[in-house]
């Protein structure tokens, strides 16, 4: 799908890889370029540097995205794009307590399914759509440190999959962001942690490899191409690749 003359959502859009998208979608010639964010007041600074639209959004509540779907449907026209780019990270393993879970679930998740619950119907009813769901180059592989997460980017991913392969056929394109370290303030700090181990990608350059796989309709977004390699290390031989990432574990284990 090429991004000129659409309506485009974006969730997340008040900084990191969310701005970034907006501002490409923008200068790619986006019809309409809809910024949705919890952080009100760099969110408007970010839909004014785009000359977009702001609208406070809280992806962890499905009346909020119910919200931003019906207002832009109703205001400024049918939606061509949406990006459920909004997340979170959360440190630790099973130890860590159920409201953390359950946040991070809601956030890296359901956003996602409540998104698709309620704009995918009217997409399709219409001839299609196009989908961008961030989740992470550890929805593929793993995440050393963060069960959280590693299991709800996982499921993220899965959810892609199940829609491109329920309705692909349907008209609905999807596409996976896969990253990565990308340099944005969740990374902030980490130059030096396993997230880093390929190095931190500008949010700038992972906006380009969206706008290039929706372009081409291809799922997977790897702006990091090792991950590709390390996909393919991990399905040929699984007992391997734990071997390897049980060291990456020992080598950032401090």
């Amino acid at each position: 799908m090429e991004i000129q003359d659409k309506i485009i959502v974006v969730t997340g859009a008040a900084s990191g890889i969310g701005a970034a998208l907006a501002k490409r979608f923008a200068d790619g010639g986006a019809k309409a370029v809809v910024c949705a964010d919890i952080t009100e007041d760099a969110l408007q600074k970010v839909a004014s540097n785009v000359g977009g639209t702001a609208i406070v959004c809280n992806v962890g509540k499905e009346s909020d995205i119910i919200n931003l779907i019906d207002t832009v449907e109703k205001d400024i026209g049918p939606i061509d794009l949406f990006c459920s780019n909004a997340g979170i990270g959360a440190p630790g393993g099973a130890e860590a307590p159920d409201d953390v879970w359950q946040n991070i679930w809601e956030i890296n998740v359901m956003s996602h399914i409540w998104a698709a619950r309620h704009l995918v119907p009217k997409m399709l009813d219409r001839g299609g759509g196009y989908l961008l769901n961030t989740a992470s180059a550890a929805g593929l592989l793993s995440q050393i440190g963060s069960a959280p997460y590693a299991v709800t980017k996982h499921a993220a991913v899965s959810f892609a999959e199940w829609l491109a392969l329920t309705h692909g056929r349907q008209g609905l394109g999807v596409s996976v962001l896969c990253p990565q370290g990308v340099a944005t303030a969740m990374t902030a700090g980490l130059k030096d942690s396993v997230v880093a181990m390929n190095g931190m990608l500008e949010p700038e350059v992972v906006a380009d490899a969206c706008v290039e796989a929706i372009a081409k309709k291809e799922f997977l977004v790897l702006p990091h191409p090792e991950v590709g390699d390390y996909l393919k290390a991990k399905a040929n031989n699984y007992d391997r690749w734990i071997g390897g990432m049980q060291k990456l574990q020992e080598r950032f284990d401090h």
